[in-house]
C-alpha cells in the first residue's frame, strides 16, 4: 500500500470523539507537566505509558505523542512569567521571555512564544510524515567525529550567550565541563569525583542543576530582595497587551520562526542532541542574524521566538530515527520506544507498511496536538499572566516546595535535593556577580558527549584528528565552529571601536 492509502483512515482516526478527548487529555496533562521544574517531558511520557496498557494501540500512541508536543510548550510559561523554566528547553526563552515580563508584556511574550511553538511543531510534524525515511538515511552517516564536532559547535554557544564578558563566559563554561567529568568514565569504567558515592556514578544529574541554577536561585534571590512583586508596580499592570501577535511582530519574527524550525528538525533527528541544544543554537543563531544583537536579554521577542519554535521542531524531527530505526533522538524517544514495544510495535520499516495505520494515525495526530495546545495557550494566556501577581512571599516558597519535589521525583534520591541547593547558592551569587548560568548547563548537556565522541574518534583514527578535514560532513560542520566563535568577537571589537571613535 502507498502512504496515501494509509492516510485516509489514519486521518478518519484521529477525529473519532474518543480521539479528540484523548489528545485533549494528554495536552492539559503536557502542559501541566511541562510547566512545573523537574516534571520534565520524558517523565510525562513515562508516567502516560502505564495508562496506555490497556488502550488500542492507535490511542495509546495518540496519547503519548499529545504529551510530549504540549509539555514542551509548557515549559515556556513559567519561563516567561516567573523566568522558572519547566524543562532545560526553555532555558533559552528565559533570556527574553522574562525581561517583557517585566515590562508588563507578559501576555505579548506568552503569544509569541504560542505561535512560534504551533510553527515549529507544525513543521516538524511535516518533516516527519514526508521525508522521515530520507532523513533517518542521513543521520546514519554521523560517526564519532561528526557527533564531537556538533557537540563542539553547541558549547561554541558559550561565547554568544556570554555577551559583555567572554573572560567569565569561559571560565563558568570550563567550570561545567569539570563538574561534567564526575561519574563512571564510559571508556575505563573507573570512577572520578564520586567521593565514595554510588548515586554519582551516573554524574551530575542534569535537572537538579537546572532547577537548582533557574529556579531556586530565583526564590533565593526574591525572598531576600525588599520588592512585593517580581516585576515593579504590579498594581499598574493591566492585562490589555494583545496577546496573539501583531501584524509588525510577524513581520520581524516569521523568518526566526522558520530558521530555528529548520534547525530544530536537523537537531531533533541528530541522535543525543535534543530540545536544549536546538534552542540554544537557535537563539545564537537569531542573534547573529538580528540587526540589534544588543537588544538580546532584554526583551527581544526574536529572543522568544527562536528558542520556542526549535525546541518545538524537535518533537517531530526526534521521531525520524526513533521509528524509522530505532535510535532514540532523545530521552523522551528513548521512552516512547518504550511504550512502542509495549504495544508489540517494533521500530523499523513494518512500522510504516504492516502498522502503517497506526503509524500515520500518530503522525497526524501531532498536527492537532500542536494545534490544540496553541488554542489552549492563547485562551487561557491572561490567566497564565495573572501568576506574576503573586506576591513574593508567597510565590518562592511555591517555587522551593516545587523544586525540592522536582529534583527528588526524578531518582528518588535525597543526593539530588543537596545538589540542588548547591546549585541554587551558587546560581545566586552567580548572578550577583554577573556570571550568567548558561554555560555550566550548556557544558553538563554536552561535556559528556564531546568527551565520549572525542575519544571514539582518537581510537577509530588511531590518535590523529587528521583524517576528520577529509569527511565532508566534519569539514562543513568545523566552518560553522569557526564561524560561531569568531562571528561574535568581530562583532565586538567593531563595536568597541566605535564606541571609542565617537569619544
Amino acid at each position: 500500500m502507498t502512504m496515501m492509502e494509509y492516510l485516509l483512515p489514519a486521518l478518519g482516526n484521529i477525529f473519532e470523539p474518543e480521539a479528540i478527548f484523548i489528545l485533549f487529555v494528554g495536552t492539559i496533562a503536557g502542559l501541566i507537566v511541562g510547566s512545573l521544574p523537574g516534571l520534565s517531558s520524558t517523565m510525562g511520557v513515562a508516567l502516560a505509558i502505564p495508562l496506555t496498557f490497556g488502550m488500542d494501540p492507535k490511542m495509546g500512541l495518540m496519547l503519548l505523542g499529545a504529551v510530549y508536543c504540549s509539555s514542551v510548550y509548557g515549559g515556556s510559561l513559567t519561563a516567561i512569567l516567573i523566568r522558572t523554566p519547566g524543562t532545560d528547553a526553555s532555558i533559552a526563552t528565559t533570556f527574553d521571555g522574562f525581561p517583557l515580563t517585566q515590562q508588563g508584556l507578559a501576555g505579548k511574550a506568552i503569544g509569541i512564544s504560542t505561535i512560534s511553538s504551533l510553527v515549529g511543531g507544525i513543521i516538524s510534524a511535516m518533516a516527519l510524515l514526508c521525508i522521515a525515511p530520507f532523513l533517518a538515511k542521513m543521520a546514519l552517516k554521523f560517526g564519532p567525529s561528526e557527533y564531537f564536532l556538533v557537540g563542539l559547535f553547541g558549547l561554541s554557544v558559550i561565547i554568544s550567550v556570554s555577551s559583555g564578558s567572554y573572560l567569565k563566559g569561559l571560565m563558568t563554561g570550563a567550570f561545567g565541563l569539570l563538574i561534567a567529568t564526575t561519574g563512571m568514565d564510559n571508556f575505563t569504567g573507573f570512577p572520578r569525583f564520586i567521593f565514595n558515592n554510588d548515586s554519582l556514578l551516573d554524574g551530575i544529574p542534569i535537572l537538579p542543576a537546572l532547577i537548582g541554577l533557574f529556579s531556586l536561585s530565583q526564590a533565593i534571590k526574591i525572598s531576600v530582595s525588599d520588592k512585593t512583586s517580581i516585576i515593579d508596580n504590579p498594581e499598574n499592570l493591566k492585562f490589555t497587551d494583545r496577546i496573539l501577535p501583531e501584524k509588525e511582530d510577524m513581520k520581524r519574527t516569521w523568518k526566526t520562526m522558520l530558521r530555528s524550525s529548520i534547525i530544530g528538525v536537523i537537531v531533533g533527528i541528530m541522535p543525543g542532541a535534543g530540545t536544549g541544544i536546538a534552542a540554544f543554537l537557535s537563539y545564537n543563531e537569531a542573534k547573529r542574524a538580528s540587526k540589534n544583537p544588543e537588544s538580546f536579554g532584554k526583551g527581544n521577542i526574536e529572543g522568544v521566538a527562536a528558542p520556542e519554535a526549535a525546541n518545538n521542531a524537535v518533537t517531530g524531527g526526534s521521531l525520524v530515527p526513533a521509528l524509522t530505526l530505532g535510535i532514540p533522538g532523545n530521552a523522551v524517544t528513548a521512552v516512547f520506544i518504550g511504550g512502542l514495544t509495549i504495544q508489540g510495535l517494533i521500530p523499523g520499516p513494518n512500522l510504516f507498511t504492516k502498522y502503517g495505520e497506526i503509524t500515520y494515525t500518530l503522525l497526524l495526530s501531532l498536527f492537532v496536538a500542536n494545534i490544540m495546545f496553541a488554542i489552549i495557550g492563547l485562551a487561557f494566556a491572561k490567566q497564565f499572566v495573572k501568576i506574576v501577581k503573586t506576591p513574593t512571599k508567597v510565590l518562592a516558597p511555591i517555587i522551593c516546595v516545587l523544586s525540592i519535589i522536582g529534583a527528588y521525583s526524578i531518582r528518588n534520591n535525597f543526593l539530588d535535593v543537596w545538589l540542588l541547593f548547591g546549585f541554587g547558592i551558587l546560581g545566586y551569587f552567580m548572578e550577583r556577580f554577573e556570571f550568567s548560568p548558561t554555560p555550566i548547563v550548556l557544558a553538563l548537556i554536552l561535556g559528556p558527549m564531546v568527551e565520549a565522541e572525542f575519544r571514539r574518534t582518537l581510537t577509530l583514527f588511531q590518535g590523529s584528528l587528521v583524517p576528520v578535514l577529509f569527511r565532508p560532513i566534519s569539514l562543513f560542520i568545523i566552518v560553522l565552529i569557526i564561524i560561531s566563535v569568531v562571528f561574535p568577537l568581530v562583532r565586538e571589537l567593531r563595536r568597541e571601536r566605535q564606541l571609542a571613535s565617537e569619544k
